[in-house]
Formats: structure tokens, sequence, C-alpha cells
């Protein structure tokens, strides 16, 4: 196949202990897969391209699909996938085989189907941190045209990460735990020899905690939470590798996904035999996800995990309708695809005891180092606001609502012609045609009267809070007056600004919006390749690649006019973004030798992305701005050797320099001050220079008709920036991380017990580094005042799984 794909079968994922997509990433070099705030909306990504997930409207950049079936979001790939016959990697932009359009790539996951003969099998595992997983299969025959398959697991653990809660309300003192169980079901039926109908039930419930955060650095604002706090707010010092974090709310999360299908494949009396297959599904997925916004056990910002304060669900339909023939000189494919996804999404945000005061000292702090030492300094916001204390910033800041309906139509074709027999041609096309609506509510319950007190009639800010904000300064020995007028603006600016975020600016509460768009658009591919003899094929292919815009899920306002004095921080209509475009170009090999013991694939890649769709989180919410240009180039290989019976060698290596553009959209990337100023022409975020991933895996005869098989395998990481905004501070050095089993059983697969240990040595990793919330207050590198923060990787986890099988 022309294509830089990896096949993982099913013993290889087993031997490296894969259950969902992130356990995979050891095994594909160039694959990246993160989650943030809550597993809900994970991220993957290939060759440093990927979508960050937590904008529930931003559709991935690398598409999953289970079983034939398109899924909207990458967290469905989160739970357990169960019996896994194989995951097939794809790089690249993909369209014209898989239904659903990507821009970055495809991770196609088979689950074992239905057989005709009679099988139980069962799994225990116990390991650290109290892991306990149970789980069993049941396959039989109804008759002689059908068989079933039934698979379902439990699985438990403890969390990760110990959580200090302050004063609470939060009681869990444990974070990253596991509480999940599954259910797969289906149905195969042969009516005939010609076809074949098979039906998917699943269901997947994560009722857990997650997930908290950790202080990497431990900025000048830190002490003033500690000083809002029973005890310590945040980290002490910053040690993010003891896994200690600062949280008084709950993070926790309920994730529910569902769905059913049929896939039917009907060998036709048509042009020769052609295969039609329909592959038609309903699927329902929904989490509730509590968040404790500061990450820290002062009470400033939280949201509780509740239905109206913080849920999000998809109910999405897609049927996908493919037509396949061949002859001598021509394989051929046409099909069609239609989804129609309704999201829902209902977000607040509630303002703590502690957010006023915090505010108050924080920005003085910021203003003078002297006056915010102050003891009247929490007074500072009430009297710049002339408010009472403890009324500026209080109850509901917001509380909003989205509904989104997104169609996709789309017709595409694939089609091989075998110009000789050492020579195919392929050409591939797609015509998308995307519409999406979306219906936004906003509220501030508590009206924002803090923000509104600075405005006057004009919409500017009004002599009568520039007074206040020069009283209060000049009593806390600031001479406003004397400063410099530029001096003075950055000052009200600061001010104003951190007073109005998104979630206490009152000029969003009683908006509603509709937004519309429509996307028509082509993609498609043509392919080279050519057989110089029975070991080596060599080919050449060109792609364009597209990924649907969409619109920003969360409050988007301008502070353009604010820094001028003219106008306040205004809410934002128009919260959409285009489409996202990759033209891509590979050359490659693939190669066989030693008599098909070895096998050795290369290819080379240029990849050209405009519109690359970057979702930031800015500390306060997350906004997707669209790239001008986004170049990724480089080098996949990989090798598959086994020198001797018993022994089996698996790796690969990618290469790649993923970069932004040196074109300067303005706006937030502006120097010195803009949010994204780093970006223009340097690394993107998640793209190491260099991945490598290997495994050895040796089977042996052992007495007594036993059999045994040891695997070890690793997953290389060269150093690589974890933010959005390339923060140096969120920088990870380079790191492996080494996983080991080792089998011994029955040569009848009757039983079996593994030792097993993933992340081996235990190594130190941060999969997400972020700006601390209300915490940093500039984007200049080694600012005394940030705080960050981070999500980390999982530590060293070991155990023994028996397996039984009859």
């Amino acid at each position: 196949m022309p294509i830089s794909l990896t096949a993982l079968p099913e013993r290889l994922l087993r031997d490296t202990g894969v259950r969902d997509i992130k356990d995979m990433q050891v095994l594909v070099p160039g694959l990246t897969v993160t989650s943030t705030q809550s597993e809900a909306q994970p991220t993957a990504r290939i060759r440093g391209i990927g979508t960050v997930g937590d904008n529930a409207g931003l559709e991935s950049s690398v598409g999953v699909v289970i079983d034939g079936v398109y899924r909207p979001r990458n967290g469905v790939g989160f739970g357990d996938l169960g019996e896994i016959e194989r995951i097939e990697v794809l790089k690249g932009p993909q369209g014209t085989v898989f239904g659903k359009n990507t821009s970055a790539g495809v991770i196609n996951v088979i689950t074992r189907r239905p057989s005709y003969d009679t099988r139980v099998e069962g799994e225990l595992t116990v390991g650290n941190d109290g892991a306990l997983g149970v789980a069993g299969a049941f396959n039989s025959a109804l008759g002689e045209n059908a068989a079933f398959r039934v698979y379902t697991a439990k699985r438990v653990r403890d969390g990760f990460t110990d959580v200090r809660v302050g004063a609470g309300p939060r009681r869990e003192l444990e974070d990253g735990d596991q509480n999940m169980h599954t259910v797969r079901g289906q149905l195969q039926l042969d009516p005939t020899d010609n076809v074949r109908v098979n039906f998917i039930a699943d269901f997947t419930s994560r009722e857990e905690n997650c997930c908290v955060g950790v202080t990497t650095v431990r900025g000048a604002t830190a002490s003033i939470i500690d000083a809002l706090s029973p005890d310590s707010g945040v980290a002490p010092v910053a040690d993010p590798f003891a896994r200690v974090a600062f949280s008084n709310r709950s993070t926790e999360q309920d994730l529910k996904d569902k769905g059913v299908s049929a896939e039917v494949n009907w060998t036709t009396p048509w042009f020769g035999g052609a295969t039609l297959t329909s592959i038609t599904a309903q699927r329902e997925w929904q989490s509730l996800n509590g968040l404790d916004f500061d990450f820290s056990s002062a009470d400033i910002l939280y949201r509780n995990p509740t239905e109206d304060e913080a849920f999000a669900a998809f109910d999405t339909f897609s049927h996908e309708l493919r037509l396949t023939g061949s002859s001598e000189r021509l394989d051929w494919m046409v099909g069609a695809f239609y989804s129609d996804e309704d999201l829902e999404r209902n977000e607040a945000y509630q303002i703590g005891s502690a957010y006023e005061p915090y505010l108050s000292v924080a920005l003085l702090l910021l203003v003078s180092p002297a006056a915010g030492a102050r003891a009247d300094a929490p007074l500072f916001l009430s009297q710049v606001t002339g408010r009472p204390f403890g009324t500026v910033f209080a109850g509901t800041g917001a509380r909003d609502t989205y509904q989104q309906n997104a169609r996709s139509t789309a017709l595409f074709t694939n089609n091989t012609w075998h110009a000789s027999d050492a020579l195919d041609i392929t050409v591939g096309a797609r015509y998308t045609v995307e519409d999406k609506r979306l219906d936004s509510r906003y509220t501030n319950p508590n009206g924002g009267l803090g923000c509104a007190s600075y405005f006057g009639p004009t919409g500017a800010v009004s002599p009568a809070a520039i007074g206040r904000i020069a009283t209060a300064l000049t009593t806390r020995g600031v001479p406003f007056a004397a400063l410099p007028p530029a001096q003075q603006q950055a000052i009200i600016s600061n001010i104003v600004g951190f007073s109005c975020l998104p979630w206490t600016n009152p000029l969003h509460n009683g908006r509603a919006t509709r937004q519309e768009r429509e996307e028509k658009e082509w993609s498609g591919t043509l392919k080279a390749a050519y057989r110089w003899n029975e070991n080596v094929m060599t080919y050449a292919s060109a792609a364009r690649g597209y990924k649907a815009g969409g619109f920003n899920l969360d409050r988007v306002q301008s502070n353009t006019g604010l820094s001028s004095g003219t106008q306040g921080i205004l809410p934002v209509n128009d919260t959409s973004f285009p489409g996202e475009f990759v033209d891509s170009y590979e050359i490659g090999a693939k190669t066989t030798w030693a008599g098909g013991d070895l096998l050795l694939n290369a290819t080379a890649f240029h990849q050209t992305y405009s519109g690359f769709q970057l979702n930031s989180f800015l500390g306060t919410s997350f906004v997707v701005r669209s790239i001008p240009e986004v170049v990724s180039k480089g080098v996949d290989a990989d090798v598959l050797w086994q020198p001797v019976r018993g022994l089996l060698l698996q790796g690969g290596l990618t290469y790649a320099d993923t970069r932004y553009g040196d074109e300067v959209p303005g706006g937030d990337f502006v120097a010195p001050t803009g949010s994204l100023y780093k970006l223009p022409g340097n690394r993107i975020s998640f793209a190491p220079y260099w991945s490598g991933s290997a495994s050895v895996t040796w089977e042996h005869d052992l007495p007594s008709d036993l059999i045994g098989r040891f695997n070890i395998g690793a997953k290389y990481m060269s150093e690589h920036n974890t933010g959005s905004d390339l923060d140096p501070e969120k920088t990870q050095e380079a790191y492996t991380v080494v996983n080991a089993r080792y089998v011994f059983g029955a040569r009848s697969r009757a039983w079996a017990v593994e030792l097993w240990a993933q992340n081996l040595f235990d190594e130190d990793y941060v999969q997400v580094g972020f700006d601390a919330p209300l915490q940093n207050v500039s984007p200049a590198p080694g600012n005394p005042f940030n705080s960050y923060n981070a999500f980390l990787g999982a530590p060293r986890t070991y155990g023994v799984t028996l397996r039984l099988r009859y």
C-alpha cells in the first residue's frame, strides 16, 4: 500500500499493555496523545499536528475510527477498547478511504469479530495503586448462519496524585483514579454466501476524579493564594513529581459513551462481483466534569460537576456507503458519507469567596510590590469600583449554553490503475459539504457589577472610575497623577482588564446569538507506486487534505479599544474559525529482505498547512485562532525483523521539523506583549524533532508443555514544548518510557500468567504545561509574577494478569 502506515497486531498490542489510544502511542513513532483538565477531550497528534481538545466544537485533526464508525472526537478512544484484533495508524491527510476528512491522519481500530466456535475467555488483573481489573468474553454460534460475541470489563485503581483540599468542600484526597466499566455485544448474520451483516452495541461508563494540575513554577502570586487558604494554597516548593496537588473543589467526572452500528457487506452480481458495504451508526456521548479553575486550595474559581454547569454531549448519526470492485487493470471504489451531529454544552463559572481579595492583592502587586504588601490591599477592588467589599465579585459569574448542529455530506472515490505489472497509479477525490449552526445564550447571574462600574455611557472608562483608581493608588503610596500618561493608561488597562474577564463582563448578560456557516470543499490524492521486484516497491504521493471550520464554544471578547480609552471590553458575536487545509507530499519505499523475515520501510514527507486551527488556553478561556501557515517535514522509518524463530524485533523512527510560518496575523501575536508572539518561525508545541519506538519479543519453550514470552518496548521523545504559546517554562526535556511483560502458560493457550510493568523505570515527564489561571500576568519569559502548572504523565504501574480460555 503506497502510504505511511503502522499496523499493530493483537499480540503486540497485548504484550505492550494497550487498552486505549493513549497506551498505543508507545508503539508508534510520531504519535503523541495527551489529556488535560478532563479525560473527556484528549488530543492525538501525528508528526506534531493535532488539535487541542478542550473546545468541544473543534474537530480532531487525527480521526479515530472504531469498527468502521468515525467517532466525532478523540475522547471516545480512551475507554477500554476490549478485544482488539489490530490497530492501524495512517499518517498524513485522509478522506478518500475513510468516511470523514482528517488533516493529520487516522487511528483505525478493528475489534475481534464473532466466530462460529464456542469460546469463553476471562482475565483477572491485580496491580499497584489498588488496581483491579476483571474482564470476560463469550463467543458462540446461533445455528448455522449466525454467531455472537459479548465482552465486558470492569477496572478500578487508586489515584496517582495526592490532593491537599484546604477547607474543602472537596473530600477526595486523590486524583487521577480509575473506575470504568464497559460492555460490547456483537451479532453476526450470514444469511447467504454473499451477504454478511454485523451488529454492534456498546456502552462505556467512567466515574472518576480527573484532573488536577501540579505546580511547575511558583511565581509571586502564589504567596497571595497561600494567605487565602487555611494551609498552603499551592505547593510551597515547585516539585511537580512529588505528585501532590492543591484543590479545594471537586474534579469529579462522569463520562458515558454508547452506541449501535450495523455493517452490511454484500457481494453483488454487479460489475463482476463488486462488494457493497453499508455502515450505519447512532452514538451518544456525554460528560460531566467538575473543575477547580485556579488549581489551588484557595476558593477562587470553580465549576461544579452538574448538568447545568459542566455538561457536554454529542448525539451523532452517521451512514457510509461504499461500492468496491476490481478488474484485471483497475481496483475502484466509490462512496458516500453523511453525518448529523447535535452538540450541547452547558458551562458555568462559580466565583469563590477568595476571588475578590486575591485579585485585589495581585493587581496591586503588579502595579507596585510595596502597595501590594499593605494590609488593606484586599480592599483595593472595592475602592476602585465603589462597591462594598465582598460584592464586587460573587456567586455565579457566568452560565452559558451552546447548541450546535453539524451536518457533513460527502462523495468520494479511490481508484488504482495497474498501468503495468510493476506500475500502479492511484487517484482519489472527495467533495464535502459542511453545514453548521450554533445557538449560544449567555447570562451573568451576579450581574457583573464590578466590571460595569468602570464604564460611562459612551463605553469608555469613566472619569469617575479613573478618579477612584487614582485615589486608591495614591493612598497606597503610588502617585498616580505624577506618572506618565502611557503608564497611567497601562495601569487602568490592567485593572479594568482583570476586572472584566469573560465570566465577569456584564455585556455578555442576556445575549443570544445564532451563527451559521457552510463550506464546500474538494480534497484528494494522487499516488504512483512502482514495484521493482518482489522485494522492493517505491512510491510518491500528493494529497490535499481538509478539516472543517467551526465555532468557539466559549466567551470571546475584544480588548482592542481598552488601551486607547475609546471603548470597553466588547463581546465578539462572530466566534467562527475557517477550515484547515494541508498540501502533503511523500516519497517512500517498502522493502522485504532475508526471505521475508525483514521488512524495512521509509517515507520522506513535506506537509504545508494553511488555516491551521490552534486552540490555545489564554488562562481564562480556550480560543481557536487560524494560523496562516504550518510546515511539517521529515522522515518516517519502521522495521520488522525476525532473525530467528521465536525472536521478533519491531521499531520505528520519526524525524519531523514542524514549524509555524513567519507570517504574523496580528492581534495576540504582536510582540512583545501578545500572548502568542513566540510562535512565528518556531517549532510548534508537542513536536519533537525525534520520536522513536522499539520492542523486542522473545517466545521460547518451557518444560511440561508450557511456553514463555518476553516483551520489552520503549518510546523515546526528544525535547519539545508542551504549551500552545511556547513559553520556555513549558519545555519538556527528552525522555524515554519503557514497558515490559513476561508471559508463561500452556501451549494450548488454556491459561497464561503475565507479569507486567508500564513505565518500568518510573520516568517523570509532563504531558501538558499551562499558565496557572489568574496567576500569569505577562507573556514575557521569566516574569517573576507568573506561575505555571502541568498535567503529568502516568508513573510506574506494575502487576500480574491471569488469563483463562476454554
